[in-house]
């Protein structure tokens, strides 16, 4: 999938630094999902509809789902090429693709989801009626959007952990930023799991926000075909914070 090459289109080199890598020099999913987000917000800023058009009407972005699907997953390289392109909206929802590329070979594409909310009550906003910006008109489908699959509900728990949100997870919106829960979804994986896998597809869904202080466990199910199903739940309250199912090759 290549994008298309509009003014819609932002396009970044990223620079990818120890940090960003595992002890397997693969780059870890949390700064893969960080990269998507600031480019996705630096994009919105540009084109009229991001954190500084619509603050002052006390709304703020709120990510709902990925698609993410790895050709090659990024291993053991020091520069890639981001690319975003906002896909439209309907009534709540606006669609946005990326593409993560080594030169001119595709590693992976993504499709997300986002909604528009009112930052103190999180309820929805009608994009149509607040955001008036030709460079978010209606979503049409088309190629270069990924299905997105749905998410079965673990039916065991083979792993676990559980977790405690920190400061340093919270984000300008005051709840945890969204690239913490595929760190916590993937934590109670083996280091030889991880050692013997690499990750080809993700589901993601965000449910529920969690903020400062608020305890969370972060259950895993195996299953047969090298897939692995995550649910990151609240302890106190049980509700489902966010759902994963992820799709892994085989080393």
């Amino acid at each position: 999938m290549l994008l298309n090459e509009n003014n819609l289109v932002k396009e970044e080199v990223i620079n990818i630094r120890y940090s960003d890598l595992d002890l397997y020099k693969r780059l870890k999913p949390f700064s893969l999902l960080n990269f998507f987000q600031d480019i996705a917000s630096d994009s919105a800023e540009e084109l009229g509809f991001g954190y500084s058009a619509i603050y002052p009407k006390n709304l703020m972005w709120v990510l709902i789902k990925y698609r993410i699907e790895f050709s090659e997953y990024p291993t053991d390289i020091n520069d890639l090429i981001l690319k975003t392109e906002p896909r439209g909206r309907n009534k709540i929802f606006a669609y946005r693709n990326f593409e993560l590329l080594n030169g001119l070979k595709t590693l992976a594409k993504a499709s997300s989801v986002w909604s528009l909310v009112d930052i103190h009550t999180m309820k929805p906003a009608l994009i149509e009626e607040v955001v008036d910006n030709p460079n978010l008109s209606k979503f049409e489908k088309s190629d270069s959007d990924l299905n997105f699959n749905k998410i079965p509900a673990l039916t065991q728990c083979d792993f676990s952990k559980e977790f405690e949100v920190r400061f340093n997870d919270i984000d300008v919106n005051m709840h945890a930023n969204n690239g913490n829960y595929i760190v916590w979804a993937l934590e109670p994986l083996s280091n030889n799991f991880h050692s013997a896998h690499k990750l080809k597809a993700i589901d993601m869904m965000f449910k529920k926000e969690i903020k400062y202080g608020e305890k969370m466990v972060s259950k895993v199910q195996l299953l047969e075909d090298n897939t692995t199903l995550h649910a990151v739940q609240n302890i106190q309250s049980g509700e489902d914070l966010c759902l994963l199912k992820c799709e892994w090759e085989v080393l």
